[in-house]
């Protein structure tokens, strides 16, 4: 089956949780999206802010690049909302962490944006359990666990239980 790279930079840095939605989901390294940073002003369906590209001369976004069937990156489509708050970009240019060379991934963008959004603590758990997963510089974990967030109001949404529940089992 034919794979495509996929450059996630929010919750689906975290290996496990990519898995669970696309489970060809393989990781192929660190990449940067040039003259990009991590935002949250994506609007989720929860209310929350959800991680977005935002362009930014100078800066340098890490993420990690896998590899994922087309399949995959179709069913990933529904998990991230494509043409409801996010569009896919199939030729996302990326700089490899390990050769410096330039390449294209697929991405998700946001197109619903509200800069007044902030994250929830378990959504930022989760890409913070991502950068230290893929060994991130400690500086972008330091300036990542600063990112303000708030305590989700439904203790019962199965998003956060989902999140959770793959939080502890990174944490064994």
């Amino acid at each position: 089956m034919r794979t495509v790279l996929y450059f996630a930079y929010g919750s689906n840095m975290l290996t496990t949780r990519l898995q669970a939605r696309c489970p060809s989901a393989r990781p192929a390294g660190v990449a940067f999206a040039q003259d990009h940073r991590l935002t949250f002003w994506k609007k989720g369906r929860d209310g929350s802010g959800k991680g977005h590209l935002t362009a930014s001369p100078g800066a340098a976004q890490p993420g990690v690049l896998f590899t994922i069937t087309v399949d995959d990156l179709i069913a990933l489509d529904g998990f991230e909302g494509a043409g409801r708050g996010y569009r896919r970009a199939d030729d996302f240019a990326i700089r490899l962490k390990d050769t410096n060379e330039i390449a294209q991934a697929a991405t998700y963008i946001a197109t619903d944006l509200d800069k007044t959004l902030q994250p929830y603590d378990w959504y930022l758990a989760l890409i913070l359990a991502g950068a230290r997963e893929h060994a991130f510089d400690e500086k972008i974990v330091r300036d990542l666990s600063a990112t303000a967030c708030r305590e989700d109001p439904d203790q019962t949404r199965a998003s956060r239980h989902e999140a959770l529940s793959l939080l502890r089992r990174q944490d064994h």
